[in-house]
């Protein structure tokens, strides 16, 4: 079951995905962290963040659109309150960074590297629910000077960049962050949506718009992460990390096979946060009963023939 990212080895194939777990303390009681490949953390930045305006979050058919707008405690925070309690945990933590300027993503990201007890880095380069959100991630050239300018300050741990999948094409993009320096990618962000009441004419969001995840979406992250695996991460010996709308353990094997060499469960969690354990012994039953020695023969093992 064990799995590459980057200099990283995971003990099995799940994470959790950013955004969906705060910063490892809520799910403590109740979601066994020894068991899983990895952890994610909610997005970090320079300074505190409120968030959006309520509402949220908001369920739709197939998902739910949430606009949480990076709301969080702040890098100085993130250090002195979240930092011991992550050094703790028996499980690789990766802590998602987000910015407003290429100074924010380095200052924090290297501040994060240098303070010890973290497995690496997440770039979020893609949130679709905030002011600029989308900037460095649509943008090839500005996603590949943002890569490799935190690149020089995260001597440490592993280097993941979150993609969009708000682009035409996700592939120059990819090529990008690799080229930069990016030791894996993340596939995919959520999808910019709208949710309206029709009694009021209104948004449902406080936003007006939010970012679509869950089961409606997986067939485009499967798309989007073999597209990825083919056209770039393939060639680059780069792993992806896979995500978006994954349940189950076919959900699981689906992404593998797609190309993917890890999978991030996220908005299952907010059903039942004990879903990666199980998932994850679903996932070895399937390797048993198919006669398969490593998880990682699943990567990119799609038959198009």
């Amino acid at each position: 079951m064990r799995v590459r990212i980057g200099r990283l080895e995971l003990r099995n194939p799940l994470l959790t995905a950013s955004g969906t777990c705060g910063y490892g303390p809520e799910y403590a009681g109740v979601l066994d962290y020894a068991r899983l490949g990895g952890f994610t953390t909610k997005s970090v930045t320079r300074l505190v963040r409120p968030g959006n305006p309520p509402w949220r979050t908001v369920e739709v058919a197939g998902g739910m659109l949430n606009a949480i707008g990076l709301a969080n405690v702040g890098l100085e925070r993130f250090i002195a309150e979240k930092l011991p309690f992550i050094r703790s945990m028996p499980t690789p933590v990766f802590a998602n960074v987000a910015g407003y300027s290429i100074d924010d993503y380095v200052h924090v990201s290297g501040a994060l590297d240098a303070a010890g007890g973290l497995a690496g880095i997440e770039l979020n380069v893609s949130c679709p629910n905030v002011a600029q959100g989308l900037m460095f991630g649509t943008d090839a050239a500005m996603l590949r000077e943002v890569v490799r300018a935190v690149r020089g300050v995260v001597r440490n741990g592993a280097l993941i960049v979150k993609l969009s999948p708000n682009v035409t094409d996700i592939a120059p993009l990819a090529a990008a962050a690799i080229d930069a320096g990016a030791d894996a990618l993340s596939a995919i962000n959520t999808y910019v949506g709208l949710a309206i009441d029709a009694e009021t004419r209104r948004p449902l969001l406080g936003n007006v718009t939010g970012g679509l995840s869950g089961p409606a979406i997986k067939p485009l992250a499967l798309f989007n992460v073999h597209r990825v695996y083919r056209e770039v991460a393939r060639a680059a010996g780069v792993p992806i990390i896979g995500m978006g709308g994954v349940r189950s353990a076919a959900d699981v094997i689906e992404f593998l096979l797609a190309g993917a060499s890890a999978v991030a469960i996220g908005t299952a969690l907010f059903l039942d946060p004990t879903l990666p354990v199980r998932v994850c012994e679903s996932v070895r039953a399937y390797l048993d009963r198919h006669g398969v020695q490593s998880v990682s023969e699943l990567t990119g093992a799609l038959r198009l023939e």
